[in-house]
């Protein structure tokens, strides 16, 4: 049996504290991430958000974002980014489009693998730039539409001029940092 946006918003009526996602008509439940994974995401959120509101370049938001995508699903990704002239208002609801860039961040219960297979989704309904951020290694996998990957790591610098001109994030400073 396929599901569709209306049984996953009965659903999340149901268990308002679950985070889920819709994937080719299955309801996915999204399990909690993990403190450094999610310390990533903010430190990511937070990142793109600086750079983007007072240039009004458009809308960052965090994982509780959902995108109903072109395919129908229903996907929210850990961070996102959406150009000002395609999401004029922020929707009450989830958003109607692909976000032009997507951030995965690996937890300790995400597969790799699947991190990537949603981040070329993504690109393959629209999204401009993925980026898969893996504390575990400190390593950012940046991609675009049929290209290879992107490798980065500490010492390198993560830019996406094709969206964000001038923005550049030193790949160290994405880690949480460490109290001694």
């Amino acid at each position: 049996m396929s599901l569709t946006l209306e049984d996953l918003e009965q659903m999340q009526q149901q268990h308002p504290d679950f985070r889920m996602e819709l994937v080719k008509g299955n309801i996915i439940v999204m399990s909690p991430s993990g403190y450094e994974s999610d310390e990533v995401a903010a430190e990511m959120v937070a990142q793109l958000r600086n750079w983007v509101r007072p240039r009004k370049l458009g809308r960052t938001a965090a994982s509780s974002a959902g995108f109903r995508l072109p395919n129908s699903d229903l996907r929210a990704p850990d961070a996102s980014f959406v150009l000002a002239e395609r999401l004029r208002r922020s929707p009450k609801s989830f958003a109607q489009l692909a976000p032009d860039l997507t951030v995965e961040v690996k937890s300790p219960s995400d597969n790799l693998d699947d991190l990537r297979a949603k981040i070329q989704e993504f690109l393959s309904l629209g999204t401009k730039v993925g980026i898969l951020l893996n504390p575990d290694e400190r390593i950012v996998e940046l991609y675009n539409l049929g290209q290879e990957a992107i490798i980065l790591r500490d010492g390198d610098i993560l830019t996406v001029p094709e969206l964000l001109p001038g923005w550049e994030v030193p790949i160290a400073d994405l880690w949480p940092p460490e109290f001694d």
